[in-house]
């Protein structure tokens, strides 16, 4: 009986630590899942603010006022019309063209053709959602989109690489407007 005892105690020993070892395996496993968040997280601000810094560089040496948005959109407008702003729901064609901020074109309206699409139905960059809205017919605009705006972390998958931000230049052609 008492060699029972005793195996049985054993027994009890080796499941308690294995449990135990368990637990502080899982403990380890949470702990090293919120070390890689973090590391993550501080990467991705990193990358924020090196854009954030080239796109403050590259505005500075331009001739132009933009405007900064809450998003990180500047937008600048070459030309304004007047009558209505374009709004959610309509239907705009936009003549276009989509570059580095180095100058090296990805897509253009010569190429491509005029683009139309449903304001607030995607189909566009965010920030061209963002920025169409604060336009009118006729109106031309320079945008300058910052890659979560953009593409984000992939890119297009065709021209427009990884972590880009695109320089945008438009002119609205037409809005039809849906009531």
């Amino acid at each position: 009986m008492r060699s029972v005892c005793y195996i049985l105690s054993l027994f009890l020993l080796l499941i308690s630590c294995s449990n135990e070892k368990k637990k502080n395996q899982e403990q380890m496993n949470y702990i090293d899942e919120q070390q890689i968040k973090d590391v993550l997280e501080d990467f991705n601000r990193q990358l924020l603010i090196q854009e954030a810094k080239m796109i403050d560089d590259y505005v500075d040496k331009q001739d132009l006022d933009f405007v900064k948005t809450g998003t990180g959109l500047r937008y600048a407008i070459i030309s304004q019309n007047e009558g209505e702003l374009i709004k959610t729901g309509d239907m705009v064609t936009i003549e276009y063209e989509i570059s580095s901020l180095n100058g090296y074109v990805y897509y253009s309206s010569k190429n491509e053709g005029n683009k139309s699409f449903i304001v607030g139905r995607g189909g566009v960059e965010s920030g061209v959602e963002e920025a169409i809205i604060k336009l009118h017919v006729n109106d031309t605009a320079i945008l300058i989109i910052p890659s979560h705006l953009a593409h984000g972390l992939v890119g297009d998958g065709k021209k427009i690489p990884a972590k880009s931000t695109l320089l945008y230049k438009l002119k609205v052609i037409e809005n039809k407007i849906n009531n």
